[in-house]
């Protein structure tokens, strides 16, 4: 089976128009604020990363009729089942039926609040000089990736130009397979709107991506 993101979303036509909810409250019912203290708790027990969680949510089969807590109900399912955690028979019936496993590390209420203020860092130390400069002109790789990837599909085999560098962090498409940190170089690339979405963007306008060194390769202006 092929992989496919649901969640991929960006600059697909036919979309119904976002529209904000007055004085909308954080959470709309009790469960929505249990499910995210649990997946708070669980993601913060080391049992899997980030970008694992976000290819457990992105790869619902449902995505696209789930609600935004509904997904992360999902996502966190998957990630249960997947690491042990969670037995089937136990979701099933909605009760404990084995032993718990044991868990890397536990996160307690009293840590809770610096936790999210301080979030976890990505990046790492340099261990390579950057292929690419302010200013270059790179294209993005053209291919779907087969495997969790922060390459947007609209923004695949785009001519863009490297506008700044931060430095080297965890490359999320390796992370989220479980093949380590793989740190690489991250860039914020700037492309014409109306080269990634033609006439129906506006004349001037930009949309830039964060983009690891993977993803790029050099671009050579064509020989007039």
């Amino acid at each position: 089976m092929s992989y496919r993101n649901h969640a991929d979303l960006g600059g697909q036509p036919g979309h119904a128009a976002v529209k904000p909810e007055a004085n909308e409250p954080l959470f709309h019912a009790a469960w929505e604020q249990r499910l995210w203290a649990t997946t708070l708790a669980m993601g913060a027990t080391g049992s899997w990363n980030l970008d694992r969680s976000r290819s457990a949510r992105e790869t619902l089969a449902d995505y696209a009729s789930r609600s935004y807590f509904e997904i992360w109900h999902g996502g966190l399912e998957r990630l249960l089942l997947d690491h042990g955690l969670l037995q089937a028979d136990e979701l099933d019936q909605g009760q404990v039926l084995t032993a718990p496993a044991a868990l890397p590390r536990r996160l307690t209420a009293a840590a809770v609040p610096l936790l999210l203020a301080k979030g976890s860092a990505t990046r790492r130390p340099t261990t390579q000089q950057a292929r690419y400069a302010l200013g270059d002109r790179v294209r993005t790789r053209d291919q779907a990736a087969a495997h969790h990837t922060r390459l947007p599909a609209y923004a695949r085999g785009q001519i863009g130009e490297i506008v700044r560098i931060h430095g080297m962090h965890v490359f999320a498409d390796a992370h989220a397979q479980g093949l380590g940190e793989s740190p690489a170089w991250l860039y914020t690339v700037v492309f014409d709107c109306q080269d990634l979405f033609g006439a129906r963007a506006s004349a001037g306008s930009q949309v830039s991506i964060d983009a690891w060194e993977p993803y790029l390769e050099p671009y050579l202006e064509p020989a007039p």
